[in-house]
């Protein structure tokens, strides 16, 4: 008697940090896509949005295709693109037949205060990765000052997705 094939599931991880420009810059602060006005601008060639290069990281995981540091280099020094919505979108392209099951996220930084916003948040990313917003989970931390982030020097995002064969 032969087994039956269960769906391949894969698990990635992906993180990214970044520091905050100086209080003076007029680069805004994107997380998730969404601007937020009570931070400055995060130091990158890109929009430096860490819940974005988070989640990339997280794919590349699990295709093995690298997105940042590959593919958003060139889109970011050679073409201009620096919003980071559009290398999570190339991203998602690279998981072929593989589907996102859940995403977990947790952002840690004293600053901006993103708890009012996280539904939106969430349903931002959802719509972006074409799941429902029940199939994305996250949370936000202060940092309680133990770490740079947690001192307000930046932000910190840490991914975890879970994809199945289709």
């Amino acid at each position: 008697m032969q087994l039956p094939t269960l769906p391949r599931v894969r698990v990635g991880i992906g993180q990214d940090s970044h520091r905050f420009l100086s209080p003076d810059s007029t680069k805004p602060c994107t997380i998730a896509g969404l601007i937020f006005e009570d931070a400055p601008g995060l130091l990158a060639d890109s929009d430096g949005d860490v819940v974005f290069h988070s989640i990339c990281n997280a794919i590349t995981s699990v295709s093995g295709v690298p997105i940042l540091g590959g593919l958003a280099n060139d889109l970011c020094l050679k073409d201009g693109i620096t919003d980071s919505q559009v290398y999570l979108e190339k991203a998602l392209e690279s998981l072929g037949a593989q589907r996102i099951e859940h995403i977990a996220l947790s952002i840690e930084g004293k600053r901006p205060d993103i708890r009012k916003r996280i539904d939106e948040m969430r349903a931002r990313i959802a719509k972006i990765m074409k799941i429902r917003i029940d199939q994305v989970g996250l949370t936000a931390i202060s940092g309680d000052g133990l770490t740079d982030f947690g001192c307000g020097d930046g932000l910190q995002c840490k991914c975890i997705i879970t994809t199945v064969e289709s």
